[in-house]
C-alpha cells in the first residue's frame, strides 16, 4: 500500500491579514432574489470598471501593481467573449489616460452609466479592484451582524481630520437597489481591513484606524433613501435580508486575503485573474466558474472566492456558447498584429515564446490562418504574424486565437526569493542555492512587493512574530523559532521544508536541495498543461474506490466537451481522509494512446503513479480507443491519505510512446528497489528534472540529452490537472 502522507498547508488567519468576506459586506449575503431570465431580445450590455493601483493618500495602505491591468482583463473579456460594445464600457483607473477613480468620479459614473441608462433585462456589470476596508456604521444590523461595522470600497482619494472618502457597503446597496434591470453583476477585488504585503504578494486591504465615514457619504445615502422612498426601517429588513439584485462574486472569505499577486512580466489581482482566464476558455453557470477558480487559485493564495446569487445563472447573465479561446489581435497592421493572451493559463505563460503558434478561430469553431509570435512576450501583450494565409490576408482586430503549438524554454529555472529574515546569510545563501543546477535566488528589495519580477518560492527563517500569527489557528507541528525552509510566493508554509533552529544555511540547502529539483521540475511539466487547447479527446476523474459514483474532481479537454454534453456539475475537489482513492482516464480518441501520471503534493514532493508495473512492457502505459484506466484498483495499487494536506494530478496523454521518460523512471524504481509501486522523484542519483526532461522530449519527439526549446504540439499531446484538498 502507498500512502500519501502529507499535512495541510497551515491556515493563516488574523485581523491584520482579514479580506472583504460575504458575512461582512452588506450587499453580500445571501439572498432571495435572484435574477430573472433573460427575454429572447438582444439586451443591452453595459460595464463600469474601477481599478486602481495609486492612491493620492497612501497612509492607509500601499500602492497596488495589479489592478489596472484587471480592469484591461475585464474590458477585454466582455467585449471580445461577451459581446459588450466598447461605448458601452467605462473604465475609471489610476492610469492618466482615464478618468480618475475618486469617490465623485465613481458614484457619478455609477448614476450616469449604469442607472441612468439600464432599462429592464439589460445587463449590468460593476467591477472594482483596489482597497477594501471597514467604518462604523452609522445604523448597524444588529439583529444580523456580528459587529457595528460596514465594509467599503477605497476610492483613490482620501479625507482628512479622521474623516475618509470610502463609498460604503450600504452605498453600493442602495445603488444596486436603483438599477431597473435584475441582470446585475458585481466583482470585487479587495479585502476590508489590514494591510502591507504577504510574501510577494501586496494585500489589497487598507487600515481603518479611528476613522469615520464622510458627512457627504451619509447625506448621499439619505439622498438615494428618499429617492427609492425606503423607510430606515425598510432598508435594513432589507440588507439584513439581503433583498438586493444579480450576483456578487468576492475575492476572498473573510480573515484571508485578497492576493495582488506578481505574474510572469505583470500584476494582477489573484481573483480577477483566474476569473478572467476561466472565461476566455469556457461558458457555463456561476457557481462552476467559482468551484473552479476557487480550485486554481490554492496554488497562489489560500483565498477562497466566493458567490452571492443564484450560482445556476449563467456568468454575467449572458447565455453564449463559445469555444475555447487563448488570444485576440488588438491591433494589425496588414500581416503583423498585437495580441492579447488572456486566455492563457498562468503555469503555461512562459512557453509562449518567439515560434509558438495560433490558430485563426471562427463563430463555429473552425480554424483556418496560423499566426505566429515573432518577438518576446510583453506580460500578456506579444507581436505577431500571419505564416499561412489559408483564405485569409490579413489579420483584423478582434479575431479570436487558438493555440497550435508552444515553446518551453530549454533555460527554465526555478526562482527562490531570499527573505530579508536571513540578514547576515543572505550572500552566503545565495552562493548555495545557485550552486543547484537551475535554481536562481533573488535579494529581496527594499520596496512592495520585495520581488518585482516574481518568485515561485522564499527560503526564510521562521521568525517570532510570524509563528505567533499561525499559532492562532495552529497549535501542533509548526517550524521553531529560527529554523529555515521554504514557503510560497503567498508565505504560506512549504510543509517538511524547514529544520531545526540551530541549522547552518549551508546545510539547510543541502537538505532542501532534493525537494528544490522536486519543484523545478513540477514548474517545468507545468508549462505543458494545455487541458483547453488540446486536439486530443479525453477525461479524467477522481472518485472514490467504494462509492465510484462518488466523483471528487473531473476535468475533460476541450474537445471532449465540443464533442458530448459535459456535465456542468460542481465538484468538491475535497478528498476524505482515510478513503481510497482512484483515477479514471478515458480516451474518446478513435486511436490508442500513452499515459502517464504524476502526483504533485503539499510538501513540494514529485511522485510517479503510473505507471508502476516496471518489469511489464511499454505498451502498458497504452490505452485503447473507447477504453478507460483506472488507477488505484485496489487490487494492485491502494492510494489513501492519510493526513490532511493538498495534491495535484498532472495526467500526460500522448499519440507517442514515452519511451525516454519510462527507461528513466525504470531506473529510478531500481534504484528504489521496487518492482512495482510508486516512485519518487527524489533522493536518487537521477534529478527530477531530468525525468521531466526525458518526458518532454518523449512529447516532441527528440532524442535524450536535456530539455531543448523545441515546440510542442496540441495535436500530438495533452496535460490535463486535477487539484484537491484533503480534509
Amino acid at each position: 500500500m502507498y500512502l500519501i502522507k502529507r499535512r495541510h498547508f497551515i491556515q493563516f488567519a488574523s485581523s491584520t491579514f482579514a479580506t472583504l468576506g460575504l458575512s461582512q459586506i452588506d450587499i453580500m449575503q445571501k439572498g432571495n432574489r435572484y435574477a430573472q431570465v433573460l427575454s429572447q431580445s438582444t439586451p443591452r450590455k453595459l460595464a463600469l470598471l474601477v481599478g486602481i493601483n495609486n492612491y493620492l493618500n497612501n497612509e492607509r495602505g500601499d500602492n497596488l501593481r495589479g489592478c489596472i491591468t484587471d480592469v484591461d482583463l475585464q474590458e477585454k473579456l466582455l467585449t471580445h467573449r461577451f459581446g459588450f460594445e466598447p461605448n458601452n464600457i467605462l473604465k475609471l483607473t489610476s492610469d492618466p489616460a482615464d478618468k480618475q477613480p475618486t469617490r465623485k468620479n465613481i458614484l457619478e459614473a455609477f448614476e450616469e452609466h449604469l442607472i441612468k441608462q439600464a432599462k429592464p433585462g439589460d445587463v449590468v456589470v460593476f467591477h472594482f479592484s483596489g482597497h477594501g476596508s471597514r467604518l462604523p456604521d452609522p445604523d448597524p444590523i444588529q439583529q444580523c451582524r456580528n459587529d457595528n461595522y460596514n465594509s467599503t470600497l477605497v476610492p483613490s482619494d482620501d479625507g482628512a481630520n479622521g474623516v475618509t472618502q470610502d463609498i460604503m457597503g450600504r452605498t453600493l446597496f442602495l445603488l444596486i437597489s436603483a438599477l431597473k434591470t435584475e441582470n446585475v453583476t458585481v466583482v470585487l477585488d479587495s479585502c476590508f481591513s489590514g494591510g502591507g504585503t504577504r510574501g510577494n504578494f501586496i494585500v489589497r486591504a487598507a487600515s481603518n484606524d479611528n476613522l469615520q465615514p464622510s458627512p457627504e457619504e451619509i447625506a448621499y445615502q439619505e439622498h438615494w433613501i428618499k429617492q427609492l422612498n425606503i423607510p430606515l426601517e425598510k432598508l435594513i429588513s432589507l440588507r439584513c435580508a439581503s433583498e438586493r439584485k444579480g450576483i456578487v462574486f468576492a475575492a476572498a472569505k473573510r480573515e484571508q486575503i485578497a492576493a495582488d499577486a506578481t505574474f510572469d512580466g505583470f500584476s494582477a489581482g489573484a481573483f480577477t485573474y483566474l476569473m478572467t482566464q476561466y472565461l476566455w476558455q469556457q461558458t457555463g453557470s456561476a457557481g462552476s466558474m467559482i468551484s473552479q477558480i476557487t480550485s486554481s487559485i490554492k496554488s497562489l493564495s489560500r483565498q477562497e472566492p466566493l458567490i452571492d446569487g443564484d450560482e445556476n445563472k449563467p456568468v454575467y447573465f449572458i447565455k453564449n456558447k463559445v469555444f475555447p479561446t487563448d488570444a485576440v489581435v488588438i491591433k494589425s497592421e496588414g500581416k503583423k498584429a498585437t495580441l492579447w493572451l488572456g486566455g492563457i493559463d498562468k503555469e503555461s505563460l512562459e512557453a509562449f515564446t518567439p515560434g509558438a503558434t495560433f490558430t485563426v478561430i471562427n463563430n463555429q469553431g473552425q480554424t483556418s490562418a496560423t499566426v505566429k509570435l515573432i518577438s518576446p512576450r510583453r506580460g500578456l501583450i506579444a507581436e505577431a504574424e500571419l505564416v499561412d494565409n489559408r483564405g485569409i490576408n490579413s489579420l483584423r482586430p478582434g479575431m479570436l486565437l487558438q493555440e497550435s503549438t508552444r515553446v518551453i524554454p530549454a533555460d527554465l529555472k526555478l526562482s527562490i526569493g531570499l527573505d530579508p529574515s536571513l540578514a547576515g546569510d543572505t550572500n552566503a545563501a545565495k552562493e548555495f542555492v545557485e550552486a543547484i543546477n537551475r535554481i536562481a535566488a533573488i535579494t529581496a528589495q527594499n520596496q512592495k512587493p520585495p520581488y518585482p519580477n516574481g518568485v515561485q518560492y522564499i527560503f526564510s527563517r521562521m521568525t517570532d512574530s510570524y509563528r505567533r500569527q499561525l499559532q492562532q489557528q495552529v497549535t501542533e507541528n509548526l517550524p521553531v523559532v529560527n529554523s529555515l525552509g521554504l514557503f510560497t510566493a503567498g508565505q504560506e508554509l512549504v510543509l517538511q521544508s524547514f529544520g531545526d533552529a540551530r541549522e547552518a544555511v549551508k546545510d539547510a540547502v543541502q537538505r532542501l536541495e532534493p525537494k528544490l529539483k522536486s519543484l523545478l521540475a513540477t514548474r517545468i511539466l507545468k508549462k505543458t498543461l494545455n487541458t483547453n487547447s488540446s486536439e486530443l479527446d479525453v477525461e479524467v476523474c477522481l472518485n472514490l474506490v467504494e462509492q465510484p459514483s462518488k466523483i471528487i474532481a473531473k476535468t475533460a479537454t476541450s474537445r471532449s466537451q465540443k464533442n458530448r454534453q459535459v456535465s456542468q456539475k460542481i465538484y468538491s475537489h475535497k478528498l476524505p481522509l482515510q478513503q481510497l482513492f482512484q483515477f479514471q482516464v478515458t480516451n474518446n480518441e478513435s486511436t490508442s494512446v500513452y499515459i502517464s501520471i504524476l502526483l504533485f503534493d503539499s510538501s513540494g514532493d514529485l511522485l510517479v503513479i503510473f505507471p508502476y508495473k516496471w518489469s511489464a512492457p511499454e505498451e502498458s502505459m497504452q490505452l485503447a480507443p473507447q477504453q478507460t484506466l483506472v488507477v488505484g484498483n485496489p487490487q494492485e495499487l491502494k492510494l489513501q491519505a492519510i493526513e490532511k494536506g493538498s495534491g495535484e494530478a498532472l495526467i500526460i496523454v500522448s499519440r507517442k510512446p514515452l519511451k525516454n521518460a519510462v527507461k528513466t523512471m525504470r531506473a529510478l524504481a531500481a534504484e528504489q528497489k521496487r518492482d512495482a509501486g510508486v516512485v519518487e522523484l527524489k533522493g536518487s542519483s537521477t534529478s527530477p528534472d531530468e525525468v521531466i526532461g526525458d518526458l518532454l522530449n518523449d512529447l516532441r519527439d527528440v532524442r535524450g540529452g536535456g530539455i531543448v526549446a523545441t515546440p510542442v504540439s496540441n495535436s500530438d499531446m495533452a496535460t490535463l490537472s486535477i487539484a484537491f484538498e484533503v480534509n
